[in-house]
């Protein structure tokens, strides 16, 4: 998925947001965390098309989606962004796949807006307090010192912070694809923005209701991921009845790009019940 590749537009309530479609079949849909975009599934949809029709997204903020100045890009704000998607897509209970702050997003629109998914596959969810690295506390805590950062020195910090979420390591065409959004004025202040915003209340008003969850779900994670340690994936399997876990060998944070066979074999199992 390259930025050609997100060819729709939905007038979102909290702007523009860039979606696209592959495949046929019944719909699954994709949700990216932060900070990354669409753009990490490819590999995944690819592999699913020939079964599903594969909607994926990028959130207001994020990827090829409007950035601008003021732009609230919260959780509770894509919370309610995504259930506007399902119903601009018409679809009723589809199958979901989310992934970081993507499955806190899918199950605030489950839990406090009433989406209806068929199956939802969790992948490293941002779900469970407490969460965020001491990094990303202190850009959030200094969020205005950050942007003043040259250009060339941004660059270099979101990239070696976006490198340290897979365990083997990016090729350097994708790191490039997911940093390169973060670069320039708007996507600069974008990138500080949405960690400025990120607030762990949004994960407390859902965290006690997830033993209400309706549809089976799936949850996954790399055993190698430093971002959201595999002992965070428990505690949230714990909360939720009859969930299936499914821990990654070898895999970082970003489990789509550093197990992409694993995660869609998974993913397959899972889906076609």
């Amino acid at each position: 998925m390259t930025d050609q590749a997100v060819p729709e537009e939905f007038a979102s309530s909290a702007g523009a947001v860039r979606w696209g479609t592959v495949g046929s079949g019944e719909p699954v849909v994709l949700l990216h965390g932060t900070p990354f975009s669409s753009y990490v599934w490819r590999d995944v949809a690819a592999a699913l098309a020939p079964r599903y029709r594969v909607y994926f997204w990028d959130m207001p903020g994020y990827g090829t989606s409007e950035m601008r100045t003021g732009q609230n890009v919260s959780l509770a704000t894509q919370g309610r962004v995504f259930t506007e998607l399902l119903a601009h897509w018409g679809l009723e209970a589809p199958r979901v796949v989310a992934h970081d702050f993507g499955g806190a997003v899918a199950l605030r629109a489950h839990l406090l807006h009433g989406a209806a998914y068929s199956r939802l596959a969790l992948v490293s969810p941002v779900a469970v307090a407490p969460w965020g690295s001491p990094f990303f506390r202190l850009v959030g805590e200094h969020t205005e010192v950050f942007e003043q950062l040259p250009p060339a020195l941004h660059r270099a910090l979101v990239t070696e912070y976006v490198s340290s979420a897979s365990a083997p390591g990016l090729r350097r065409p994708v790191l490039d694809q997911l940093v390169d959004p973060w670069t320039g004025v708007e996507g600069q202040s974008a990138f500080y923005r949405q960690i400025k915003q990120a607030d762990q209340t949004h994960t407390d008003e859902v965290q006690g209701l997830y033993p209400r969850i309706e549809p089976p779900v799936l949850l996954a994670w790399g055993e190698r991921d430093t971002w959201i340690p595999p002992e965070r994936s428990q505690a949230l399997a714990a909360l939720i009845p009859g969930v299936e876990t499914h821990p990654i060998a070898g895999a970082g944070h970003l489990v789509q790009l550093d197990a992409p066979a694993q995660l869609t074999a998974a993913l397959v199992d899972f889906l076609r019940r």
